[in-house]
């Protein structure tokens, strides 16, 4: 999973939540000027991380572009980078405005209308955080021209959950939330059975994973149940759904 994040989630940053009917996104390879140009700073930069925390993988990812809202559909583009660069774009306050990170979740509630959100391992990049089951999409989710984010969803789900597809039901539609440099995604799932049955087994998964990127799993029926480590576009989606 290549979720990016900094130590902590930003609280302060203004999300607008759109439900669309669809995405199209489409794979647009070109270069990125910040990548290229700032190049050995990024490679001695990760490197650093990879000495504090040496699970960090510098795999290639999909950044997006270019996008717009039109009616009710989401349209963009993707380009291809590497983990580092994406991390350093990050961390170093987003130098190109212009490039997102659009990704999916798959927002987790169970048959007794509770969410089920993840608590971030150790090892991973989003130490600590809390949020649905979500990964920046690779090139495993490129479909000829076009990017498919719900393959994406379901891959992620199922490696940090193990859940799979045939026992979860996607709900029509998805919930656009724009939160700053990040797009997500999110997409609701519902199982057909209690979100603490759904725990169990999810925290069962956790045990039997050589190295787990989930350390815990938080059930979530109301914002009392928020916490300060859940991103804000978590929370604005749920407060757009209880609403």
């Amino acid at each position: 999973m290549f979720q990016v994040s900094a130590a902590n989630p930003d609280q302060n940053i203004e999300t607008i939540v759109v439900p669309v009917e669809r995405l199209e996104l489409a794979f647009a390879p070109r270069p990125w000027p910040f990548a290229r140009e700032r190049c050995d700073e990024i490679v001695a930069y990760f490197t650093a991380l990879r000495r504090v925390n040496p699970a960090l993988w510098n795999g290639r990812v999909l950044m997006l572009h270019e996008h717009a809202i039109r009616d009710t559909v989401f349209e963009g583009s993707y380009f291809e980078t590497d983990f580092a660069s994406m991390l350093a774009w990050r961390h170093w306050g987003f130098p190109d405005p212009h490039v997102k990170n659009c990704f999916a979740m798959g927002a987790l509630r169970g048959n007794d209308g509770a969410f089920l959100l993840g608590v971030m391992a150790a090892h991973t990049a989003n130490a600590g955080w809390i949020y649905f089951p979500a990964g920046v999409p690779d090139l495993s989710d490129v479909d000829g021209s076009r990017v498919d984010l719900a393959r994406s969803l379901m891959r992620e789900t199922r490696e940090e959950t193990g859940l799979v597809a045939a026992e979860l039901e996607a709900e029509r539609g998805w919930t656009t939330v724009l939160a700053g440099a990040r797009i997500a995604q999110i997409k609701i799932l519902r199982a057909q059975e209690p979100a603490a049955s759904l725990r169990g087994r999810i925290l069962a998964h956790v045990v039997r994973e050589a190295q787990p990127e989930l350390a815990d799993v938080r059930v979530v029926r109301s914002p009392a149940d928020f916490d300060r480590m859940m991103p804000p576009y978590v929370t604005a989606f749920l407060l757009h759904v209880w609403k």
